[in-house]
Parts: structure tokens; sequence; C-alpha cells
């Protein structure tokens, strides 16, 4: 099992879903995060005045797959998350060595 873990623009988020949706993804954790990379923040006018965002507004989607599923939804990530500006996201993917579905306590795969 791999933890993919991609951070990408709030308004790519449906493209996302939508995206994951056929590949039979069911269910995902979102969160909203700021942060920055090589964009290094951005200089915004409020009421006249100009000043720096050091932080911009992302969401960060975690999902557990299969190995089997791993490749598919990376690349359904990567192509509707992706706009060709600076600023897109990143993804990375980790092992996870167990799972458990509190509910019914089924482990490994069988609780994703």
């Amino acid at each position: 099992m791999k933890l993919i873990m991609a951070i990408i623009k709030p308004f790519k988020l449906d493209e996302v879903r939508e995206a994951l949706t056929p590949l039979g993804i069911q269910g995902m954790t979102v969160s909203e995060v700021k942060g920055f990379g090589r964009q290094k923040g951005q200089t915004e006018i409020y009421r006249g005045a100009e000043y720096e965002v050091n932080f911009l507004p992302k969401v960060k989607i975690e999902l557990v797959v299969g190995n089997d599923q791993l490749e598919r939804v990376v690349e359904a990530i990567k192509t509707s998350a992706h706009t060709g500006k600076i600023g897109d996201g990143k993804i990375f993917v980790s092992d996870i060595e167990s799972a458990v579905r509190i509910r019914t306590g089924e482990t490994g795969s069988e609780a994703l």
C-alpha cells in the first residue's frame, strides 16, 4: 500500500476528485494548507497598499491506494492538477505498513 500526498492549487480540487472517481478511489482526506515553494510568495494590493503574502493557500490531498493503483492515481492527479504555471504543486508517495478499518477490524488492503 502507498500513501499519496498531493499539494495542489485550491481551484483544481474538483477536477482532481473527478479524475480519481473512475479509478475506484472511494475516499480521500482534504486539508486547506498554506505554504510556498519556488514562488516565494507574491505581492498583493489591498485598499491601495501593497503587501507581501509569504504563504499561499493550497490544498493537501491524502489517500492510500494499493500498489497496483499507484501509477494510474499519480498520473490522474498530475494531469488534472496541471496548469503549466508555477505553483502547480507536488505529489509525494510513501509506503504504508498497515491499515485497519476501525468499524470492522479489517486490515491491510481490505481496510481501504
